[in-house]
């Protein structure tokens, strides 16, 4: 079969190739038919990542595709469409995985849609709703909401009631993000951008700050925290970890809570059960829906990838073996 494999770790791809493998063996082997693209696809081909697989290794997070082999047991047949995946191997033509990875996909979402559902709303929902205790009516701060983590975030709060400020760091993309992520409004986030804020919330500023970036926009995220409010750390795509005073919290009274959906979901795994069951859920309602920017085939890894780095992708990139 086709394979993305990163044969080594490298900050410019080179150690990256489509490379024709043996399929692999054992668990639940399924036809991909679409693969969808997250950041930490990216940065495990640079050795980034939290998690470092063994070289080399297939690319990819999650999938969606057609059961062709599965083990009576596994309550799986031949032809079933399921999504899921794991850390590694979804950039192929054919994955392995074990049942409890997969989920039957919704009804009316097709393969794309599918692929994409997985990470992005998993860490949205474990962020907004287990972590943050979202209600209909408060205010959220959406930081990278044109990338997928992100629009998932403005998706999902939007869904369930809450305002949504919809945050970036190109003035070129907002009027895209007002029509494809309908938030209440939509900002730049680059400078002090807490003015933007306590005039769209008339000073009240925010009960949920999602924030993927960190950097500089954490450290401005800081003033826009609504007393008893949440800072939720997602991650440090602008490269940079901050760092914060704990009298800063203190003194205005607000929490910063780290968030990893993943890791959330293996430790509690009834609870990362019901999670899926309510975005699958939500999904069916049609309530929330993923925003795919493009598709393109794994031949084409490579533009996904780089376009990714340039950060030129509204919502979800994917990928169709």
């Amino acid at each position: 079969m086709k394979a993305v494999l990163v044969r080594h770790l490298s900050p410019d791809l080179s150690g990256v190739e489509l490379a024709e493998i043996e399929r692999p063996q054992g668990d639940i082997l399924i036809r991909v038919h679409a693969a969808s693209l997250n950041y930490p696809d990216l940065l495990m081909t640079q050795g980034k990542y939290q998690f470092k697989p063994d070289v080399p290794f297939v690319s990819g997070l999650e999938m969606a595709g057609e059961v062709v082999e599965a083990p009576e047991a596994s309550g799986l047949k031949p032809g079933d469409k399921v999504r899921g995946g794991a850390k590694t191997g979804a950039f192929a033509e054919y994955a392995a995985l074990p049942a409890a990875s997969l989920r039957t996909i919704p009804a009316g979402l097709d393969f794309a849609s599918a692929a994409a559902m997985g990470a992005a709303y998993q860490t949205a929902y474990v962020a907004l709703v287990e972590i943050g205790r979202l209600q209909a009516g408060q205010t959220v701060l959406v930081h990278g909401a044109s990338g997928g983590v992100g629009l998932a975030a403005c998706d999902l709060a939007r869904a369930m009631g809450a305002q949504v400020i919809a945050a970036t760091h190109s003035a070129d993309k907002l009027e895209q993000l007002h029509t494809i992520a309908k938030p209440h409004a939509a900002i730049c986030n680059t400078g002090r951008f807490r003015e933007d804020v306590a005039e769209i919330t008339d000073g009240r500023l925010c009960d949920l700050v999602y924030d993927p970036i960190g950097g500089d926009v954490f450290d401005e995220s800081t003033r826009c925290v609504t007393f008893g409010g949440k800072l939720l750390v997602i991650g440090f795509v602008s490269g940079r970890i901050p760092e914060i005073a704990v009298n800063i919290p203190l003194i205005k009274g607000f929490s910063v809570v780290g968030v990893r959906a993943g890791e959330y979901a293996r430790r509690f795994p009834d609870c990362g059960a019901r999670i899926a069951d309510a975005i699958d859920r939500l999904a069916q309602e049609g309530r929330i829906v993923p925003h795919i920017h493009r598709r393109l085939p794994l031949t084409s890894w490579r533009e996904a990838f780089e376009t990714m780095q340039r950060g030129e992708i509204i919502g979800k990139l994917v990928l169709e073996p």
